[in-house]
């Protein structure tokens, strides 16, 4: 029988070089192996509200489970509700109509980590130095160059590039993307916003992932290269090592 996976974290999230206010989000709970990232988007205030608002919906219900069978549901149902939350808020509020947030959540249950996200935050596995991609993104570019009508040098000058074809709130209902996959001893699971996956190309994210230190320093090192690099967005990052 495998022992139980145990998890250390480390979440920092900065608002950049260019921009006034944060409308990223992070949350957790520890203890059920939640943890989550989302980048709200609507301008002013209404960003914050929407991210902020879909965070705590999923750590309230999320927290609550404890049968590993009941996760996914779980997963599923609460991201409707936050759905719908956001939704109907902005209905109800002229100074938030327009707002959304991107949605990235990894519930891990022992030897296994469900991942679900909404948009363009993105879930990566650190493993043996190899850094992959655990998430497609809900955007325009992303889904062309996934077609081969477009290549990724070219998504990256894009001037799309920013536009994202799904999302939390912005519609009555959102489909998420979910998939499992199985953990090791020493993995690195980096949850994050796309002002870090803007700015920093993969290969240095590995290198920092990579590099001595503690997840705190990581956090921070990623932090850093994101806004050495321009910091143009908010940036939000959570790594979650097992052991």
């Amino acid at each position: 029988m495998l022992k139980s996976i145990s998890l250390q974290f480390a979440a920092l999230t900065d608002v950049g070089r260019i921009r006034t206010g944060n409308e990223d989000s992070f949350g957790h709970c520890l203890s059920a192996g939640v943890f989550i990232v989302c980048d709200g988007m609507g301008g002013a205030a209404a960003g914050e509200v929407a991210s902020r608002l879909s965070v705590d919906t999923l750590i309230e219900r999320l927290c609550a489970v404890d049968s590993p069978e009941d996760r996914r549901k779980a997963l599923e149902e609460s991201i409707a509700i936050a759905n719908r939350l956001v939704y109907d808020r902005a209905a109800q509020d002229v100074s938030l109509q327009g707002m959304g947030t991107t949605l990235v959540a990894v519930a891990v249950q022992d030897h296994h980590a469900l991942i679900a996200h909404v948009g363009d935050s993105r879930c990566y596995l650190f493993r043996a130095g190899q850094l992959t991609r655990q998430t497609n993104d809900h955007s325009l570019v992303d889904e062309q160059v996934r077609l081969g009508h477009m290549t990724q040098e070219d998504a990256e000058r894009s001037p799309l590039k920013n536009v994202i074809t799904r999302a939390i709130g912005t519609q009555q209902t959102v489909e998420p993307d979910i998939s499992e996959l199985p953990l090791e001893s020493g993995d690195i699971l980096l949850l994050c916003s796309d002002g870090l996956t803007r700015e920093v190309p993969e290969e240095t994210i590995a290198a920092i992932l990579g590099s001595p230190g503690t997840l705190d320093e990581q956090c921070r090192k990623l932090i850093d290269a994101a806004n050495n690099a321009g910091g143009n967005d908010n940036i939000t990052a959570i790594l979650i090592r097992t052991s």
